[in-house]
């Protein structure tokens, strides 16, 4: 498939979440695309060898060539489900990055869950009547607010509510038998924002200073001192925080989300009579709503269910609260969205509401919402929820050592429209991740650098006239000028001939790598695969040795001589799988005579064994840990040390194994006799 017949059927995808550049689906909603476009998606997956447990949702680019595999296990379980590892593929480079939030605290989220799967599946309801209590709670008014896991909690918080079991709840009761005596007053919270069905009377004009209002079970009181904030005549009610409140009759009373929380049948009708007894012309009732499905996985208690957090909570279906309310008052109830009801007493009043609530549209201007935040925190917020880009941005610098240039960064602009310049976005990014990984960043790009004009020195290569770009400003930015750099690295290159300082340089790294053998006085050996983790003296060093070599991938273990300006290179037959494998080939490079001598070891019965191969594989390696502790019993076996470098031809090592009675099996000793 090439990029005109993926644009072209992903144009033709009609399900699925759209947005302006991408849709989101999740793949058991495949059958509604083009078959093609299913296959297609599947086969890509396999090509990268990702497990279909290792992915859920596809993301399908509508303008490039690309689309992005994303694992959300919890995408049925959670209302909004974590990323924990994203595939993004580049189909046109054929390029994939695996980017891994599952050690992140502030992972992506995903919202609106039922545009992603079909209206057949028995999550659909659930998912719908997840997204409307955000749309109530007006969660999703700011969609650049909502896309990460800590800022979308804090705008739950924000907004007045809590989330439990994945729902949002205004408030909330501890119960969890009959005997126990339910805690009310812990179902109430900080609010600074107007709860659901307050904001549904501002928006429809109810808020406008000419009604007063009764807030029957107040909680904190947050609602009334926003309304009070406004000159709105406004007094509450609540059995715990204003108990001595009056309950005074007013024009609007608000029943919001009492009646989930009473456990009695009898008390919740006493409530809801008299909230209407107070009533001169509008009550306005709100409770939580639940599908059979969601309901099924509590323990149920009397007509209700006990959530995760021991609270009592009645999920109501909108049809059954409707017709509980019109039965018990006997009027009639006006769905206002979902589990919101207005009741008006006054039916001059309804009447008024019913011919414009078409038409009738009033704004709500916060005046009690908390402290501006800084600017500090406002730079905070949109690195927290441009994660993916702003660490591209950071990965960059790390990599370069330095704040890259505005062409060295693809999405150069994207940022700098977020934040501004890539000065700005440095500083602030090394505030956000800590200085002190730019600064390693910083000192190992310097050597690197530093590496690279020593070696130049070394092979006697002319010095360029003209740089790469990038080289240039790796330059200024280090060194300030070409001259400087070039006699730091002659300086450097001079340091390897003395061996005081690659003794002491040796010590460092036997104390600083993963795995090594120091043999004091005399040599240095470690794995290559710790190579680039070496003082930069020890670099230059075994560089400069390589430049007569060339490639080691097939080596596996160096070893630095301190005195004679000697490298060793040591290949073995099978260094990883073997618990003692054989030496294959040794070469010696003489640096100071300009010379390699080459020992080949190709008669199999002769090649020496490498013992305590353990000292040479740190934690970085899987089996280190039962390497050491076969090390350890063979040594005692054979009667060296286990702590240092071994050294014995292979007839020895045959002849001591074969007097102990003993053969290799894995990293196990095992007998050759059999007993009597």
């Amino acid at each position: 498939m090439d990029s005109a017949q993926f644009q072209k059927l992903v144009a033709e995808a009609s399900t699925g979440k759209h947005l302006p550049d991408a849709i989101y689906l999740h793949k058991n909603a495949f059958n509604a695309l083009p078959s093609a476009l299913a296959e297609f998606i599947y086969n890509v997956a396999k090509a990268l060898k990702i497990s279909e447990d290792n992915w859920h949702l596809v993301k399908l680019s509508k303008n490039d060539f690309r689309l992005s595999l994303l694992n959300y296990p919890t995408f049925y379980t959670e209302a909004y489900p974590s990323l924990k590892q994203s595939v993004t593929v580049d189909l046109s480079k054929l390029m994939h990055r695996i980017t891994s939030y599952e050690d992140s605290d502030n992972p992506p989220i995903v919202h609106r869950k039922e545009l992603m799967i079909l209206p057949d599946s028995p999550s659909y309801a659930d998912f719908k009547q997840v997204t409307q209590e955000g749309e109530n709670a007006g969660l999703y008014e700011n969609s650049r607010l909502i896309g990460f896991k800590q800022s979308w909690l804090n705008l739950i918080a924000q907004h007045g509510y809590e989330l439990v079991d994945g729902r949002l709840f205004r408030t909330a009761m501890l119960a969890d038998s009959d005997e126990h005596q339910i805690d009310r007053h812990k179902t109430a919270i900080v609010r600074h924002a107007l709860s659901s069905p307050m904001k549904a009377l501002a928006k429809s004009g109810y808020l406008n200073g000419d009604y007063s209002v009764f807030d029957y079970g107040c909680g904190r009181g947050d609602d009334m001192r926003e309304l009070l904030a406004h000159g709105i005549d406004v007094l509450g009610w609540d059995p715990k925080h204003y108990p001595d409140g009056e309950k005074s009759h007013s024009d609007i009373v608000n029943l919001g989300f009492v009646l989930n929380v009473i456990e009695d049948r009898d008390e919740r009708l006493d409530a809801l009579l008299n909230a209407w007894e107070l009533t001169d012309k509008l009550l306005v009732i709100s409770v939580m709503l639940g599908t059979e499905q969601f309901i099924a996985q509590f323990m149920p208690y009397k007509d209700g269910v006990i959530t995760s957090r021991n609270t009592f909570q009645k999920y109501y279906q909108q049809s059954e609260i409707k017709a509980h309310i019109e039965r018990s008052l006997d009027e009639q109830a006006i769905t206002v969205s979902p589990g919101i009801f207005y009741v008006f007493k006054d039916k001059l009043e309804e009447q008024a509401y019913l011919q414009n609530r078409y038409r009738r549209h009033h704004g709500w201007k916060q005046i009690t919402a908390p402290k501006t935040p800084t600017q500090k925190e406002k730079a905070t917020l949109v690195i927290t929820q441009n994660a993916i880009l702003f660490d591209a941005f950071w990965d960059t610098s790390l990599a370069f050592g330095r704040v890259p240039a505005i062409d060295e960064f693809e999405h150069s602009d994207a940022i700098r429209d977020l934040l501004g310049s890539h000065k700005k976005i440095h500083r602030l990014l090394c505030e956000y991740h800590g200085q002190e990984a730019f600064e390693l960043a910083e000192v190992q790009r310097k050597e690197d650098l530093l590496l690279y004009f020593a070696m130049g020195l070394f092979e006697k290569r002319r010095p360029y006239t003209q740089q790469p770009e990038r080289l240039k400003r790796d330059i200024k930015a280090f060194f300030g000028d070409y001259n400087t750099a070039l006699t730091l690295a002659q300086d450097l290159l001079y340091s390897i001939a003395d061996t005081t300082a690659i003794e002491q340089a040796c010590i460092d790294a036997h104390q600083t790598l993963p795995a090594s053998i120091m043999n004091d006085g005399h040599s240095l050996l470690f794995h290559q695969r710790y190579l680039d983790q070496l003082p930069q003296i020890l670099r230059v060093y075994v560089d400069a040795g390589l430049q007569m070599y060339g490639d080691i991938d097939n080596v596996d273990v160096i070893k630095v001589h301190i005195q004679s300006g000697k490298l060793t290179l040591v290949t073995y037959d099978d260094f990883y799988n073997s618990a003692v494998p054989f030496l294959v080939e040794r070469v010696k490079i003489k640096m100071a005579e300009q010379d390699i001598d080459f020992f080949d070891y190709v008669v199999e019965s002769k090649r020496p064994p490498l013992l305590n191969k353990g000292l040479l594989i740190g934690k970085d390696v899987e089996q280190q840990s039962k390497q050491r502790a076969f090390d350890k019993r063979l040594a005692k076996l054979l009667g060296v040390s286990h702590q240092s470098e071994a050294l014995i031809g292979r007839a020895t090592f045959e002849r001591g194994l074969f007097e102990e009675g003993k053969m290799i099996v894995g990293y196990r000793l095992t007998n050759t006799k059999m007993p009597n």
